[in-house]
């Protein structure tokens, strides 16, 4: 086996195709970030609901399909891979944490700064059928772990070389997201949860584990509100 080293001007043409395709990732952000489904289809209707998942799921199918296409990489580098049994265990342990953390702001710290819960957007979401709520919780879970805690995490982290601002470049995205539905008085229950969500993904690196404690958390958080 050769131990040859590349020569050094390979080396810098690799160096510099691994920093444009990193780059290339910075568009991908911003347009994943915009209120697509929104501007797209607005409106309260179930129809108008249903077309905005469908692009939400389209979303997430391009993000799927640039990494494997576009950087020509596998899903493991935004940490998603065959989930274990700790998958499950972590994520039900990372939805109970959650769940705690939300209960504590929505019972002392909302009241507390005389600030109203988003009760017009969680009485809608309530209202909608349980095939649709099932489906909206789903495309959350998969679509906001896949781009805030995977994609954003993993790639501004390698071309930032710190890890702890890729944490919260994904944490500011994912809070300010929630913002075009649910309003101001909602950031600092979207930023909690997301903080937590942050944190387990950091810990495990493991999508599997905050899609499940995503999931969780949502439909939990629903049913008890």
């Amino acid at each position: 086996m050769s131990n040859e080293k590349k020569p050094s001007g390979a080396a810098t043409v690799d160096s510099i195709r691994t920093r444009s395709r990193l780059l290339g990732a910075i568009p991908v952000m911003i347009l994943l970030q915009l209120p697509w489904p929104r501007w797209l289809f607005p409106g309260d209707s179930l129809f108008a609901d249903s077309l905005r998942e469908f692009v939400f799921w389209l979303m997430t199918a391009l993000l799927i399909a640039y990494i494997l296409f576009g950087e020509r990489r596998p899903l493991q580098s935004i940490g998603l891979s065959k989930p274990g049994w700790k998958s499950i265990a972590w994520g039900i342990g990372g939805a109970a944490v959650t769940i705690m953390v939300l209960a504590f702001i929505y019972l002392f710290i909302l009241p507390a700064l005389d600030q109203p819960a988003a009760e017009q957007q969680i009485d809608q979401v309530k209202a909608l059928p349980l095939w649709f709520f099932i489906l909206l919780v789903t495309r959350a879970a998969v679509f906001e772990e896949l781009f805030y805690r995977g994609f954003v995490i993993e790639r501004v982290a390698e071309l930032s070389g710190r890890r702890w601002l890729a944490a919260l470049v994904s944490l500011a995205l994912f809070t300010s997201a929630h913002l075009d539905y649910w309003g101001w008085t909602h950031l600092i229950v979207a930023c909690s949860g997301g903080l937590v969500l942050t944190a387990l993904y950091l810990l495990r690196r493991d999508l599997v584990t905050n899609m499940l404690a995503h999931w969780l958390t949502d439909v939990v958080g629903f049913l008890l509100a």
